[in-house]
This record gives structure tokens, sequence and C-alpha cells, in this order.
């Protein structure tokens, strides 16, 4: 973990940024305790300058809030508005798969062509450790398919929805085996579209989804009680 305080700020400031939010993910900062920066700081060897400007970017993504004393505090999330926006998620992207074939149309074929050679791409180059900004990645490709079923209004309303939970869905994706699963299953949701079989298209999703708030559900659970019970590293 530790990043020499001679590398390039830049570097430094990213390190910091990307350990402090993995952290924040996973509880490893206990409610209701200002995150000085000086600590935070020898944690990571880095200096208070990076620190500094790794809470401003997460303050700035709603992962850290400002306390009484002008400091950061952890943010704790609201599993019950979490489960009522993955309701909302999930009944948008249905209706998008749906929509084509209700409209006697099809989605077009040529944006999902691209998007499953993007994402064949991806699992032929996937690094073995997992990434944080996987959750962008995965955004898209729930957006795109959206909106290759021809109502940019509906792609748009999953674009703000996937907005308001990115910062717990980012928890879905801290191990590589949870990254490489869903990339799988986003190919077999692809391929299902692609070949017309729409009722496997939309079973695949379902459980897809599914397990996606299983996991995010239970790793912000164990976050908050770690939160909670103070515990630090």
């Amino acid at each position: 973990m530790y990043t020499s305080t001679y590398a390039p700020r830049g570097l430094r400031s990213d390190h910091a940024y990307e350990q402090l939010k993995r952290g924040l993910l996973v509880g490893d900062f206990p409610l209701n305790v200002r995150l000085g920066e000086e600590r935070l700081a020898a944690l990571l060897g880095v200096s208070r300058t990076p620190i500094r400007e790794a809470l401003s970017r997460l303050h700035a993504e709603g992962f850290v809030r400002r306390g009484g004393d002008g400091g950061f505090e952890p943010v704790v999330p609201d599993v019950a508005v979490i489960r009522h926006l993955y309701e909302v998620r999930t009944g948008l992207e249905i209706q998008a798969l749906r929509r084509p074939e209700r409209m006697g149309a099809e989605h077009d074929r040529k944006m999902l062509e691209d998007l499953r050679d993007e994402w064949q791409a991806l699992a032929a180059t996937r690094s073995e450790a997992a990434d944080l900004c996987f959750v962008l990645t995965d955004e898209d490709f729930h957006v795109t398919l959206a909106e290759a079923a021809g109502n940019p209004p509906l792609s748009e309303l999953l674009r703000q929805v996937n907005e308001r939970i990115r910062i717990v869905r980012t928890t879905d994706f801290l191990t590589i085996d949870r990254v490489a699963q869903t990339i799988e299953e986003h190919l077999a949701i692809l391929d299902a579209v692609l070949a017309g079989h729409m009722a496997i298209a939309q079973a695949r999703f379902v459980v897809h989804l599914d397990r996606s708030i299983s996991v995010v559900e239970e790793r912000v659970s164990r976050a908050v009680a770690r939160m909670l019970n103070g515990v630090e590293r």
C-alpha cells in the first residue's frame, strides 16, 4: 500500500483516492469520526496534500460528508433506499428489453454487436485485479442495452438511477471474481437478445440483477456494521 512521497503528485493523489475509497466501501472507518488528514497520510505513506485532494474527490462523489468541525466523515448508505432504486432500475431495464418486440420492431443490432465486441475484448484482456472504476463500464453496458431498444427518455432515466446508486454499486466489484462473473452474464444476455430469444434474455437479466443487489446489500450491511462497531484500520 505504501507510496513514496517522492512519487509524482498525481500518482500519490490517485493512490490515496483508491485506497480511501476501498476502505470506505468495506467499512474500515468508524461513523462520526473525523477522517484526520495526518493519520490518513501516515497510514498511506503520503503527505497531507494527496489526502486532501482525495477527500475532496470522495466528497464530490458522495462517499464522505462534511462534519461539524469542517472535516470529513464517512457516509452511511441507506439500504432501504438502495432496494427501492434497484426496483426502479429493474423495471426500466425490463421495459427496455421488452419494448422492441411489443412495438413490432427490433433492437438496434449494430449497437448490440458493437457492445458484444467490446465486452468480448474486455473478457479476453481483463486483469487479475478488481477495479473500482469498473462500475462505470458496467453502467455503460446497461445504458447502451437500453438505448438499443429505441426509447431515449427511458435510457436517460436509467442513467439517472444508476448515478444515484453508483456509490453502493461499486461494492459489487471489489473482487475479480465478481467482475469476471458480471462480464460473463452480460455476454450471455447479449447473445440471447441477438439470437431473438427474448424470454431467455429477460430471465438471464433478472438473475443478473438479483445477484447484483444481493451482493451489494450484503456488502453494504457488513460495511455499516463495521462502521457502527468502530472497526478501524
